[in-house]
C-alpha cells in the first residue's frame, strides 16, 4: 500500500489535494471481502415499484409525522418511471409519473411546507432537480416543476446523486447538492421568488471518479460525498472555499466494500453520532463514528418474513418514535434483489440495529 496524492476540483482551475491509500490496481481486479456483520431483519416492506425486472427501486426518503408517528411516509424513488409514497404499512399512498428520478429528499421548510426534491436524469446531458410538495395528511405529492440549474453552454452532464441541507442565506428554502455522473457535486439555492421555487447554482466540487450517494449534517454544516470505489469524503459547505477531505475509504480499516453507495446520519448531541453507509460490494451497512470516521459496527439485513436485502443503492434513517415497530427511529434500504417481485425498499428498526451492534442510540 502506498500513499497516493488525489486532486479535487473545487471550482476552475482549482486543485486541492488529499491524500488516500490506494494499491497498485484498481478495486475491480481483486475479488470482494466480505467483512463480518451481524444480522437484523425486517419489520417491514413497500410495495414493489412498477418497472419489473429492471434495476428501478434506488432511494428513500423518510416524513416522521410528529404529531402521529404512525401516520409517518417513506418516499422511493422508481428510476425509470417515477416517484412512490408510501405509509408504514408499506401499501402505495401516491405514485408521480416524473420519469427518470434517481435519488430524493426532503426537507419540512417551514410548517406544514414539506418540499421534496429529486435529481431527475430524463435528460443525460441537462441535469435537473425535481421539485414536490409533500401532504402529509393525505400523502399526496404536488408538483412543483423542474428546474434546470446550471449556466447555459455547460458540458453535457447526467444528474445523479442528490441530498439537501438547510438554508444558509436569507430567502432560500434550503440548499441543493446534485452528485453528477462525472464526480461533480453541484450546490445550489432553492429560494421561492413570487410563489415560485427556483435553483441557483453557486458552486461545484469535483471528485475523480463516480460519486452518488450525499447527505448533510445540518449540525456542523459538512456534506458527506461517497465516491464508489474510493470511499467517503466530507466537505464543509459553510466554508469560502470548498475543499474535500478524506472521512473513510474502502477497505478492511474503515469495513467499506466498493462500491460505497448510499449515505444516513444518526445524530446524537451537539455534533456526535455516526454515518451509516451502505457497503454495496458484501451486502452490509458500516456504522461509522462521526468524529474519527472510524467503524462502530456492520450489520446486515437478513432473510425473515420480508427477506433480505442485498446490492442496496440508497438508504435513509431518521430518529423517533415510528410506533410500536420502530420505537427508536426507521431505518430504510433499497433491496435491489427482491425476486420473483421487482424491487422495494425494506424498513429496519433502528433499535434493533442499536441492540444488535451494541451502538448507542
Amino acid at each position: 500500500m502506498v500513499a497516493l496524492t488525489r486532486f479535487v476540483t473545487a471550482g476552475p482551475g482549482a486543485l486541492l489535494p488529499a491524500l488516500f491509500l490506494s494499491g497498485c490496481a484498481s478495486v475491480a481486479e481483486y475479488p470482494r471481502p466480505f467483512y463480518p456483520a451481524v444480522d437484523v431483519v425486517a419489520t417491514g416492506e413497500t410495495t414493489p415499484v412498477g418497472s419489473g425486472n429492471a434495476d428501478a427501486a434506488d432511494d428513500p426518503a423518510i416524513w416522521r409525522n410528529a404529531a402521529d408517528p404512525a401516520a409517518s411516509l417513506i418516499l422511493g424513488t422508481d428510476k425509470k418511471a417515477g416517484l412512490y409514497v408510501y405509509g408504514l404499512d408499506g401499501k402505495v399512498r401516491d405514485f408521480v409519473a416524473a420519469g427518470a428520478l434517481n435519488n430524493v429528499d426532503l426537507r419540512e421548510v417551514r410548517p406544514g411546507f414539506v418540499l421534496v426534491a429529486a435529481s431527475d436524469r430524463s435528460d443525460v446531458a441537462e441535469p435537473k432537480i425535481a421539485l414536490f410538495r409533500l401532504d402529509g395528511a393525505t400523502g399526496k405529492l404536488t408538483s412543483l416543476g423542474v428546474r434546470s440549474f446550471l449556466a447555459a453552454g455547460h458540458a453535457p452532464a447526467e444528474a445523479y446523486g442528490f441530498c439537501m441541507g438547510k438554508a444558509q442565506a436569507p430567502g432560500e428554502l434550503a440548499r441543493a447538492y446534485v452528485v453528477l455522473k462525472d464526480g461533480t457535486v453541484a450546490e445550489s439555492a432553492l429560494e421561492e421568488d413570487d410563489g415560485a421555487i427556483t435553483a441557483r447554482h453557486l458552486r461545484s466540487i469535483r471528485f475523480a471518479t463516480q460519486s452518488e450517494g450525499c447527505v448533510v449534517d445540518d449540525r456542523t454544516g459538512l456534506l458527506y460525498v461517497a465516491e464508489e470505489d474510493v470511499g467517503i469524503w466530507w466537505v464543509d459547505v459553510r466554508a469560502a472555499v470548498l475543499r474535500a477531505e478524506p472521512f473513510a475509504m474502502v477497505g478492511k480499516e474503515a469495513g467499506l466494500v466498493a462500491d460505497v453507495e448510499g449515505l444516513a446520519i444518526a445524530p446524537q448531541g451537539k455534533d456526535g453520532g455516526v454515518l451509516v453507509a451502505s457497503s454495496q460490494g458484501d451486502n452490509a451497512y458500516v456504522l461509522l463514528h462521526l468524529a474519527t470516521g472510524m467503524p462502530s459496527g456492520r450489520f446486515r439485513i437478513s432473510a425473515g418474513r420480508f427477506g433480505a436485502t442485498s446490492d442496496t443503492d440508497g438508504i435513509e434513517l431518521v430518529l423517533g418514535d415510528f410506533g410500536a415497530n420502530w420505537p427508536g427511529g426507521l431505518f430504510v434500504a433499497q433491496d435491489g434483489d427482491n425476486a420473483p417481485q421487482a424491487q422495494n425498499f425494506k424498513l429496519v428498526s433502528w433499535q434493533a440495529v442499536v441492540d444488535a451492534v451494541g451502538e448507542k442510540p
